[in-house]
């Protein structure tokens, strides 16, 4: 998932978003996380030790007395070999217990041996969030170097709604997956990703698109993330949520893609162009809607601005290319007339990767002329692959 495993500890506190922590720990192991989970004695009057064996297929650890799950001193082995403890729930009561150093639960001492970062995901009614001692020890754990998620506003299960409420699966997943990943390839880097295919108006209503959904880009967004990157993600309409973790700018047209483009590549060290930009738009947008009263409807287009071509900076600059015939010497042809370092093509007539997919298909050609024709995979590990070539060109 990101060049090399990453081990997570889970802590799992007495509150009722205790059931979440499973869905939790199931989607760590499915993006290659290695998970073991922590339980208070609170913890397990919510959800039992069984539902998380089931799911991750490893032991958990409830009482700081057992030696079968994790040696004689489970404390210490358990804080030894993970990258970073994630408490999710965390209760009112194990972060007063942490911030004032109690170590009578496996969970509180685990943290206290631990020197690695920490990520706190506090759930709790409102009343108890917002009091004052609540909300010093936050800021405490903060203070210490925490990296604190949440709490949001929403339903609670005192049938209320207010703030409290644990941090959804994803938000959790990826703040935890930007802090493991900071010292990864890429920390230190600045990455720009654009992603989604550019709108062009007809009128107000109708436009020039295509069929990209942004999937690509937004995967290479969160990999760079994964692996340390200061992330930009400049992105055209699609129906994805922006990824946790990464600065995004929403644009529509090629032009403001461009703008928001040059703007920050100056400072980049890597520009990776996934979008799919119009390569025409109309050379006079209706300012009203266009009435069907006419049989037919000519719509004059004028050339849109190269993006790739118009820009300088970046250390590493790699393009995309979508061909429906004639794949490398099309990709081949972009790659020298835009000056890149890397392209990578697809076939878009295949019917099981590209456009809409989840998976894709690529081939990947160097400015050396090195080419390597990947296999069908998810484009998550497309952009692993993509990555990969970026870290050893800026090393």
């Amino acid at each position: 998932m990101m060049g090399t495993s990453k081990s997570i500890l889970l802590g799992v506190t007495g509150s009722i978003a205790a059931y979440k922590a499973a869905e939790l720990a199931r989607d760590f192991a499915r993006r290659g996380v290695t998970v073991r989970v922590m339980m208070t004695p609170a913890a397990t009057k919510f959800v039992t030790p069984l539902t998380f064996e089931a799911l991750i297929g490893s032991s958990v650890v409830t009482d700081l007395f057992d030696d079968k799950p994790a040696g004689p001193i489970p404390h210490v082995t358990l804080a030894a070999e993970a990258d970073a403890i994630l408490i999710a729930p965390a209760s009112a009561d194990c972060i007063a217990r942490i911030v004032h150093g109690f170590a009578d639960d496996v969970v509180c001492c685990t943290t206290m041996a631990f020197k690695g970062p920490l990520i706190v995901a506090p759930a709790m009614h409102e009343n108890m969030y917002m009091s004052a001692a609540t909300q010093d020890n936050i800021d405490v754990l903060r203070s210490r170097g925490a990296t604190i998620v949440g709490p949001e506003s929403g339903d609670l299960a005192s049938g209320g709604r207010g703030a409290g409420r644990m941090s959804s699966i994803d938000t959790i997943i990826g703040l935890t997956l930007k802090v493991l990943g900071q010292y990864g390839d890429l920390a230190g880097r600045k990455v720009i990703v654009t992603a989604g295919g550019t709108q062009e108006p007809i009128d107000p209503v109708r436009c020039v698109t295509n069929r990209s959904s942004g999937r690509m880009g937004y995967a290479i967004a969160e990999a760079a993330r994964d692996r340390g990157a200061s992330v930009m993600l400049i992105s055209a309409p699609t129906s994805l949520a922006p990824p946790v973790g990464v600065e995004v700018v929403n644009v529509t047209t090629a032009q403001e893609m461009f703008e928001a483009t040059e703007t920050a590549v100056d400072k980049a060290d890597a520009l990776i162009m996934a979008a799919a930009v119009a390569d025409y738009r109309p050379a006079a947008p209706a300012a009203q809607k266009i009435k069907k009263e006419q049989s037919t409807l000519a719509v004059p287009l004028e050339r849109t601005v190269d993006i790739l071509g118009s820009l300088t900076g970046a250390r590493v600059r790699v393009g995309f290319a979508a061909e429906s015939s004639d794949l490398e010497r099309h990709a081949q042809a972009k790659l020298s007339a835009k000056g890149l370092d890397l392209i990578v093509a697809n076939d878009i007539t295949a019917t099981d990767a590209g456009f809409g997919s989840e998976a894709n298909r690529v081939t990947i050609i160097d400015r050396n002329g090195g080419i390597d024709a990947l296999p069908l995979q998810s484009k998550r590990d497309v952009a692993d692959c993509v990555l990969d070539r970026v870290v050893r060109l800026l090393s």
